[in-house]
């Protein structure tokens, strides 16, 4: 799917998961580890539709640890998980261990929080910027859809139709609601 034909020929690219590495970021100096999701689709299908990310703009998405050991760790740890999840009674113990419906407690959310830095690379120029908040598995992805809601029915958006995603349907606006909402998002 990433490629041209998005937007008036604009071309955006998701690059597939690589192999782990460090970064060479000195602001970083994490090693990454591939992170197989749809984020990076999503983001690829922004850079081909807006002509703000430049008309050779590409996107990875990685995992990053202090050491080697945690990404090693931590790669056996979901290859683990996802071979167990295929075995029928792993799957089943696994489903016993935290029962359907149930989530962290709210003392639990309160101390847990999430961290996103974000590298971009243009013309010899390296721009550093994180997003940062707190528990991204229920606090945070409810103010982000709730916002995104609001956004949507009350704010000036771009006008656009059809199969759009959330930069290219709220930009800006979106961006201004969250971070009242308590998203930090901070150029490093």
């Amino acid at each position: 799917m990433p490629g041209g034909g998005w937007s008036r020929g604009r071309r955006g690219a998701a690059r597939g998961p690589r192999s782990a590495h460090r970064v060479a970021t000195p602001s970083l100096g994490y090693w990454l580890l591939p992170l197989p999701t749809i984020d990076p689709f999503v983001v690829a299908r922004s850079g081909a539709a807006l002509a703000s990310y430049g008309p050779a703009f590409t996107y990875s998405h990685y995992a990053g640890t202090k050491t080697l050991r945690y990404a090693a760790g931590g790669a056996v740890g979901v290859g683990g998980l996802t071979l167990a999840s295929q075995v029928p009674p792993l799957r089943k113990a696994l489903l016993k261990r935290v029962p359907q419906g149930e989530g962290p407690s709210a003392s639990r959310r309160e101390k847990s929080w999430f961290t996103v830095d974000f590298v971009a690379e243009s013309a010899g120029t390296t721009v550093h910027t994180r997003v940062s908040g707190g528990d991204p598995g229920y606090t945070e992805t409810a103010k982000m859809l709730a916002e995104s809601a609001v956004c949507l029915a009350l704010d000036e958006n771009p006008n656009v139709s059809g199969q759009v995603t959330t930069a290219t349907a709220m930009g800006d606006a979106l961006l201004a609601r969250l971070q009242r909402a308590g998203i930090v998002f901070e150029r490093r």
